[in-house]
């Protein structure tokens, strides 16, 4: 079985995240590491995907500055979210060449692993058909749990999800969320009414995904991590 390895990079600032990231993607497509999950929390920020409309930011960037909100637009799918305390964000960095060559079912496979974690809480969250992510019906509506926005270059994986656990919820406000104006979020604290450790969902939506793409999930740290990537650059630039 391949290995996975997670990394828990605790609260790190949106671009320095994205820097890592692209790093780690540079790293997997030379074959230089393996397969890598990455876990973090963010400080207050709104990202743009690129298939997004910039009228679903609903304040002016004035505004978020005031409220200490960054904003970036990124080379994810999906439309427009928001970032903070209190949310899981998974940026899973897997070669889908070794797993299975198909963008839908990657997407369909996240999804799936956020549902049998909330399930383990004794929440049912489910798909809605055309809008992605994970959803939890209340009374004649769904609000929406966990966001996902990918992407893939050369079929290795970067971007992934974000998963409410205690978020502050009042901030989706700002924004129309993932462009769907008549649904709002929801945290897994709000559905529980009781305090959740985050780090307990984490481990959980890890060992998911890792049963769903046939891998083995080993933690490691962001030291060893970046440990692996200077040798990995290191070696790239000694071969040139």
């Amino acid at each position: 079985m391949k290995i996975c390895q997670i990394v828990d990079l605790g609260v790190i600032g949106y671009a320095e995240a994205l820097a890592l990231q692209k790093r780690v993607v540079a790293a997997r497509k030379a074959a230089a590491i393996e397969d890598i999950l990455l876990f973090c929390e963010h400080p207050h920020v709104i990202t743009q995907g690129r298939n997004g409309k910039r009228e679903h930011l609903l304040v002016s960037e004035h505004v978020l500055r005031q409220k200490g909100m960054e904003y970036y637009e990124t080379s994810r799918g999906g439309d427009i979210t928001y970032h903070g305390p209190g949310q899981i964000v998974g940026y899973p960095i897997l070669n889908l060449s070794a797993i299975r060559r198909d963008v839908v079912w990657y997407v369909r496979t996240l999804e799936e692993g956020m549902i049998r974690e909330t399930a383990e809480f004794g929440i049912t969250a489910e798909r809605v058909a055309g809008k992605t992510g994970i959803w939890v019906r209340t009374g004649n509506t769904e609000e929406k749990l966990a966001a996902i926005g990918v992407h893939i270059s050369r079929w290795v994986t970067s971007h992934g999800f974000a998963y409410n656990v205690s978020t502050d919820l009042r901030n989706f406000d700002l924004i129309v969320p993932c462009g769907i104006a008549d649904r709002k979020a929801t945290s897994l604290e709000k559905l529980l009414g009781r305090r959740i450790e985050q780090k307990e969902v984490a481990a959980r939506i890890a060992k998911h995904l890792g049963e769903l793409f046939g891998l083995e999930m080993k933690e490691t740290s962001r030291k060893e991590l970046l440990e692996k990537l200077e040798h990995a650059e290191q070696a790239v630039v000694v071969s040139a």
